[in-house]
């Protein structure tokens, strides 16, 4: 019961969140590259258009029309299939590989801009301390953790501490074209 109201709350609040974004976000006359929302980087190098500009839209609209149509698909199916083993282990596993996963679109962006701009610290150290976390619970349990939650749990803080190594090796700034981010005094041998 205690994980059902969890996600409700979260549920909730992310969908606050969402009006939040789309109501303030600039006017369609006044938008650019620097202020199109969910469009890719600021310096628009690495702007992929997605199918159907998946969530890439500027009316607000498609948004709430694509979540309502989800909700009910998902919705349909948990009445149908919802005592299906197989399902349920589906819909599991493929939960834990898209939490697992969710710091590789970062990496990608921080690798192809060579810089971390926009990626806060504190969003860093706050996933690695929840990643600290998660392990010790994982590893650290009195009763037993599948395995697949054990490696998803592991490839994510692998890929947050590589995160941590972007931040160290590019910084917030520009990046150069051999991917050194060094500051104007730093020394490189040749």
């Amino acid at each position: 019961m205690s994980l059902l109201v969890q996600a409700t709350i979260m549920i909730v609040v992310q969908l606050l969140l969402l009006h939040v974004a789309l109501t303030y976000r600039p006017a369609k006359a006044a938008a650019t590259t620097l202020h199109t929302p969910f469009a890719g980087s600021r310096e628009g190098r690495t702007h992929i258009v997605r199918p159907w500009s998946f969530w890439q839209w500027r009316s607000a609209r498609p948004y709430w029309q694509f979540l309502t149509y989800y909700f009910v698909a998902l919705g349909g199916l948990q009445v149908f299939l919802g005592s299906n083993p197989f399902y349920i282990a589906l819909q599991g596993y493929t939960a834990l590989g898209i939490e697992a996963t969710l710091p590789l679109p970062q990496i990608l962006s921080n690798r192809q801009n060579r810089s971390c701009k926009g990626f806060r610290f504190s969003v860093l150290v706050n996933w690695l301390i929840g990643d600290v976390m998660k392990m010790c619970f994982f590893f650290l349990a009195d009763t037993e953790v599948p395995w697949s939650f054990k490696l998803c749990g592991l490839f994510q803080f692998a890929c947050d501490m590589y995160l941590g190594v972007q931040y160290w090796q590019y910084g917030e700034g520009e990046g150069s074209v051999d991917g050194w981010a060094g500051g104007k005094d730093d020394v490189r041998l040749a």
